[in-house]
């Protein structure tokens, strides 16, 4: 290909509702990956690089001993962090905030809202019932329903 040569996508490759008829379900990725408030910002940094992930969440214990979504640490939660010794600092101290998160069954526009109130990039998607994390919904998610998503 040579520069200034377009990349044209397949139209039609990713197969979803239009925006305005999406649920966090159409367009979340299933399953999370969490660690402790305790775990160094290197183990974090570890496992979004092993599993080529932007987030990991960090979770607390609930009564029943159950994980329950605490805080999230980004990519660029390790970018700012970058100067220090990761190996000092934890996942508790660079979770920028306190994890946002949203129902699977919630519409994406809806969603999509908080994230920008939230100047966030990634929300917890957490089962109604129990609150536990079940998915993670992302920036990069969103853009692909409205690339692709059709009514």
């Amino acid at each position: 290909m040579s520069s200034g040569e377009a990349v044209r996508p397949v139209e039609g490759s990713y197969r979803a509702p239009s925006f305005e008829n999406a649920r966090v379900a159409d367009a979340m990725r299933a399953g999370v990956l969490t660690c402790p408030p305790e775990a160094t910002l290197r183990t974090v940094a570890r496992t979004m690089a092993t599993h080529h992930i932007h987030s990991v969440i960090v979770s607390g214990v609930d009564e029943r001993g159950g994980e329950l979504p605490w805080g999230i640490v980004s990519d660029l939660d390790l970018v700012r962090a970058g100067g220090q010794d990761l190996d000092l600092v934890t996942a508790g101290q660079a979770a920028a905030s306190a994890a946002l998160t949203v129902a699977p069954d919630e519409t994406l526009e809806r969603a999509a809202q908080l994230m920008a109130e939230h100047d966030t990039a990634h929300i917890v998607v957490a089962d109604p019932q129990t609150n536990r994390p079940v998915g993670v919904l992302s920036s990069l998610d969103v853009a692909g329903i409205l690339a692709w998503g059709r009514s």
